[in-house]
């Protein structure tokens, strides 16, 4: 069997930089075990597999090491394929995931795409312990998701300046952990840690931002944010805070066309 295979970097406009994701559109769902082992083979933070269903593009995502619910940079990466290779004459795709319900792409204006998400709903939490050594910082705040903690630092140098100890990192049972501060040149800063799931950091990490949008969105009062994390590849997303659903903006590139052959 010979599947075709997409790699994307997502949110920049240049090559080698944003977050790389493989893209992979299917006639029909493989195997779970054969997803997750090619998403291992990829070694790629998400590898996204996608099925025509009627009207919708059924998608789902995997880490090198797990399947997860929601993944905006390889969703964005997903409806760059498909505008350019599947059914370029649309405006819009309508995609589902039976882990995040309902997620929609749009083209925006001068080769952005607008992802439409549903929010996370944050619990503030005691301050946990093994978490802040984890990352040597002592937060202001610290917040639960779904499945990821946030932590709010004091200025944009303190996320620069953090250096994880994976292995104590790799203990905290989370999907990931966001970090977070008021930027010096944008409205926020972030960055992703997710060892439990096979990436210590994320380069660009969209759904992060349906947690990190409604929190900044409530603290610097207003809607429209811009916002970079700040990994080594880095990237830019624009985001909009629409109360139940959010707005992520990001550009995408083609970096390989390929072929696997199983």
């Amino acid at each position: 069997m010979k599947l075709k295979i997409y790699q994307i970097d997502a949110f920049t406009d240049t090559v080698f930089s944003g977050n790389p994701a493989a893209v992979c559109v299917l006639d029909f769902w493989l195997d779970v075990s054969l997803m997750q082992q090619i998403a291992a083979e990829n070694n790629l933070a998400e590898t996204a597999f996608v099925v025509k269903n009627n009207n919708r593009y059924d998608i789902r995502w995997f880490t090198p090491e797990v399947e997860v619910d929601l993944c905006g940079h390889a969703t964005l990466a997903s409806a760059f394929v498909l505008f350019n290779h599947y059914i370029q004459d649309a405006d819009t795709i309508n995609f589902y995931s039976s882990r995040s319900g309902a997620l929609i792409v749009e083209k925006g204006d001068d080769g952005y795409l607008v992802m439409d998400f549903p929010v996370d709903v944050l619990i503030e939490v005691d301050s946990i312990s093994a978490l802040n050594k984890a990352l040597g910082i002592t937060p202001k705040h610290t917040f639960k998701g779904k499945t990821d903690y946030l932590l709010i630092c004091e200025n944009q140098k303190e996320i620069e300046n953090i250096k994880p100890d994976f292995f104590e990192l790799d203990k905290i049972e989370a999907r990931g952990v966001i970090v977070s501060a008021k930027g010096n040149d944008v409205d926020f800063v972030s960055r992703f840690f997710a060892p439990q799931s096979g990436i210590p950091e994320d380069p660009v990490t969209g759904s992060a931002h349906t947690t990190l949008t409604p929190y900044w969105s409530k603290e610097l009062g207003k809607d429209k944010l811009f916002a970079k994390q700040l990994s080594q590849r880095g990237g830019e997303l624009n985001c909009e805070d629409l109360g139940e659903r959010i707005k992520i903006s990001g550009k995408a590139v083609s970096y390989l066309i390929g072929e696997i052959e199983i």
